[in-house]
């Protein structure tokens, strides 16, 4: 099975980010879509998240019933801050018959060089990039282990997200149903 691995913050996650899961399980080669939250994003701040098990509460809401997709806690138990190349060594031994793949967005790809061994992920694996506004790839756009996949060009983040609640903004087609009843009634990001 192919799975894509789609690491994130996901603080919170949204319409965006499951767009992105639903094209590539419906228009590639993917079988299965792990949102694998991260703790700590080596290039992100880190007191700007909720607590990780918050997060991942809020991604099992997004997929509730959804077999295309799993929600992945991989990262809590791996060393801190989290490196990609330590978690696809770690998920790679766990399980040896799956092919796991990359699922990231354009501008990850213009900053890949930053990434720890980056040389090695994209030797070993595959990087199905999508389309984000205002990034449209790097030196390793033609490399032959990029997929550039033509999902829907979403201008939506997790700032704008957490910025609209704290401004008591509507937001209720930005979120799956799940994640905007437990972000009220958890009273997330209202401050």
């Amino acid at each position: 099975m192919k799975i894509g691995l789609f690491f994130g913050s996901f603080n919170p996650i949204h319409i965006g980010h499951m767009a992105i899961a639903n094209y590539v399980v419906s228009f590639t080669d993917i079988n299965q879509v792990w949102f694998v939250v991260s703790p700590h994003n080596p290039l992100k701040e880190k007191k700007s998240l909720l607590p990780d098990v918050q997060r991942l509460r809020l991604v099992r809401e997004a997929i509730a019933g959804d077999t295309r997709y799993k929600a992945s806690n991989i990262e809590f138990n791996l060393t801190q801050p989290s490196y990609t190349i330590n978690t696809l060594a770690y998920l790679q031994e766990k399980y040896p018959a799956e092919k796991f793949v990359l699922i990231i967005g354009s501008d990850n790809l213009q900053t890949f060089h930053k990434w720890k061994n980056y040389e090695q992920i994209i030797k070993q694996y595959e990087l199905y990039v999508y389309p984000r506004p205002g990034f449209d790839g790097s030196e390793l756009k033609n490399h032959p282990n990029v997929k550039w996949t033509q999902a829907p060009l979403m201008d939506i983040s997790s700032t704008f997200i957490r910025d609209a609640i704290r401004s008591k903004k509507n937001i209720n087609q930005y979120l799956p149903e799940g994640v905007r009843s437990y972000i009220s009634e958890m009273k997330f990001y209202e401050k």
